[in-house]
């Protein structure tokens, strides 16, 4: 893949992600997680998309999670969010969104200070990715720090609900009940 022309290498990177729906084990054996984060990078829009499709394909599995968060890939995945190709950002908030579902992958995101971009995201009306950054979001928002920052920003999900799309109005719901939960005293109890 490394020595591959550019055209070559979107060849292999689509072959792949149709091979790691199934199975992603060999992959991770064969040291994929860092050459895709090598290739999040590339000057090429295609190869960048490709590659950040495939570790949307890897980070869907338990293991390929772990290998996302421990390879470092969530802060090369927060600068693709300002990247100018909507498939991009689509894949990168999908891989966030995968990744975060682990307390690695939430602290790594808070760590690399992934709330801003992702409230971009969410702001823009006809981003593709707005659905993806919303979830990400509201992921965060388990994170008590995550919780409190978007605290300030609840108004941003609460224009999500007058969006054409039900998905991403039900996910501003899901995320608003997140912003807002407060955990219940526990003296309460006894």
């Amino acid at each position: 893949m490394q020595t591959e022309l550019d055209e070559i290498q979107e060849l292999i990177l689509g072959t792949l992600s149709n091979c790691l729906r199934v199975e992603v084990s060999e992959a991770l054996a064969a040291g994929a997680v860092p050459v895709l984060k090598e290739k999040l990078s590339h000057p090429s829009t295609a190869i960048r998309s490709k590659a950040a499709w495939v570790l949307l394909e890897i980070s869907s599995h338990a293991e390929g999670k772990i290998a996302v968060c421990k390879e470092e890939v969530i802060p090369v995945l927060l600068s693709l969010l300002e990247d100018t190709q909507p498939e991009v950002q689509v894949s990168s908030t999908g891989v966030l969104m995968f990744a975060l579902v682990t307390p690695q992958g939430r602290s790594s995101a808070m760590g690399a200070e992934a709330i801003p971009p992702l409230l971009t995201l969410v702001a823009e009306e006809t981003s593709k990715a707005r659905l993806n950054a919303i979830k990400t979001l509201t992921l965060l928002a388990e994170v008590p720090e995550g919780r409190q920052t978007l605290l300030d920003h609840r108004d941003t999900f609460q224009r999500c609900l007058d969006d054409p799309s039900e998905a991403v109005q039900r996910a501003a719901e899901i995320a608003i009940t997140v912003i807002d939960w407060k955990p219940s005293c526990s003296r309460d109890l006894f």
